[in-house]
């Protein structure tokens, strides 16, 4: 679990070497030595060691030629080509090299590697304690299955017990880099074990931003899901805006209104990964968006996947039910949400239709869906649209315990969060929405996408 921590101002500067010189090593070396951190910068390339030396950036990016500069001058920082001088004399070395992509889309890490290798020879010759941190962007799992055996394998050490090992992703934008280093928004470490997590959390004492404490692949993860998510709300904001722009309305005092909107919109709301969405508004509205958009002649490929990439959700779901290879199952909460009995388009209902038609025993509760107490649009919806669900309905969560091998959570009803603990020795749990408490039900559980 992720642990957001707040670092004391006094922590003792600690000396490190940073490989890797080209745009994170540079401004991270000139950063943490205006920090007081005595840095020592490596990289093959002559030409960036001579400008270091020199005090001059190998980059251009704003304020980072001063930073360089008082930071040489005041003898906290120098560069040099030689792994192994670095390493003897640092006791945290930060991996700041590129990992380009591929032609097939795939990273390119071979110089990470090479580094690692490189680090893992200088632990060899050394006894003190020493922190590996990877400041570059890997994909998750990379830590543990290519960095940490490299690194054992060229120093002859165990990591977590010899030295210790940490990401540390970065987020810096070019052109703010600086500013971004000092006013992050937030800094993560993804640590082996607490020891190596508190000799990082000093680099970044006093500053005024969420220091998180998690684990290693927690830490891989983020910076994919920032970017991603920053990709998405680029592409996101100009198909609206070329939507807009056909049909003569001003895009960006559009966005500018949405922008404001920060309880629903600009928020964690709508970001917790879980089962598809459903309801009245959000399907039927993407629908007639996307449809506006082709009779423009507008293409809008992210906004045309929303339903499909949804959809496929409902499967993933029906997958995970399948592959317990039992037949007799029982659904809590089939409303699209909690707190409501609408069952328009609820991605629930849609589930349910699909084990119904391959076969399964069901039986159905959800406290807010009473067939009894049921009006209006709702109760025709019921039993003109999907009466074969109706006959399946329960009045009692009992009565879907009593009958099923395997239960799913539906909505996040509150009155359906102590489910796990109602469960018999013997039954399976399949949970779409996160329950708080899961209780002690270890492989008999299952979370759709955690």
């Amino acid at each position: 679990m992720a642990e957001r921590i707040s670092v004391p101002l006094d922590a003792a500067p600690i000396p490190l070497s940073i490989f890797g010189l080209g745009y994170v090593g540079s401004v991270s070396a000139g950063c943490f030595a205006s920090r007081g951190h005595g840095v020592v910068g490596v990289d093959p390339q002559q030409i960036k060691v001579d400008l270091i030396n020199e005090g001059k950036a190998p980059i251009v990016e704003e304020g980072l030629d001063g930073l360089l500069r008082d930071a040489v001058a005041c003898g906290r920082l120098r560069a040099t080509t030689d792994h192994l001088d670095a390493i003897a004399n640092s006791d945290l070395s930060m991996v700041c090299v590129g990992t380009p992509s591929r032609e097939n889309g795939s990273l390119n890490i071979d110089n990470l590697v090479q580094v690692c290798r490189q680090i893992g020879e200088g632990l060899r010759r050394k006894d003190a304690y020493h922190v590996i941190v990877i400041r570059s962007t890997i994909l998750p799992g990379t830590m543990r299955e290519v960095i940490q055996p490299t690194l054992e394998e060229a120093s002859g050490k165990r990591a977590g017990g010899d030295f210790g090992l940490a990401n540390n992703p970065e987020f810096l934008r070019e052109g703010t880099a600086v500013r971004d280093f000092r006013e992050p928004p937030k800094t993560v470490i993804g640590a082996i074990d607490d020891r190596t997590g508190e000799i990082v959390q000093r680099l970044y004492a006093g500053i005024d931003a969420p220091l998180i404490r998690t684990s290693i692949e927690v830490g891989e993860m983020v910076k994919y899901a920032d970017n991603a998510w920053h990709a998405l709300k680029v592409v996101f904001a100009n198909e609206v805006g070329n939507i807009a722009k056909a049909m003569g309305i001003d895009s960006h005092e559009v966005m500018d209104i949405f922008c404001q909107d920060t309880k629903l919109n600009l928020s964690p709301t709508y970001l917790r990964p879980g089962f598809a969405f459903g309801g009245s508004c959000l399907p039927k509205d993407v629908r007639a968006l996307t449809y506006k958009a082709r009779t423009l002649d507008v293409e809008v490929p992210v906004l045309n996947a929303i339903l499909p990439s949804n959809a496929r959700q409902v499967e993933r779901a029906l997958q995970r039910i399948q592959s317990k290879g039992i037949r007799r199952v029982g659904v809590l909460g089939f409303s699209f949400k909690a707190g409501t009995d609408d069952l328009r388009e609820s991605p629930q209902v849609e589930l349910i239709e699909r084990l119904i038609g391959k076969g399964y025993d069901l039986r159905l509760y959800d406290p807010n869906v009473r067939m009894a107490k049921l009006m209006g649009a709702n109760r025709q919806y019921i039993l003109k649209v999907i009466p074969h669900i109706s006959e399946l309905m329960v009045d009692r969560v009992e009565e879907v315990l009593d009958h099923a091998e395997l239960v799913v959570l539906g909505n996040n009803d509150a009155r359906l969060h102590d489910i796990a603990h109602r469960l018999k020795a013997d039954q399976i749990f399949v949970d779409l929405v996160r329950v708080p408490d899961r209780g002690n039900l270890a492989d008999r559980y299952d979370g759709i996408n955690w």
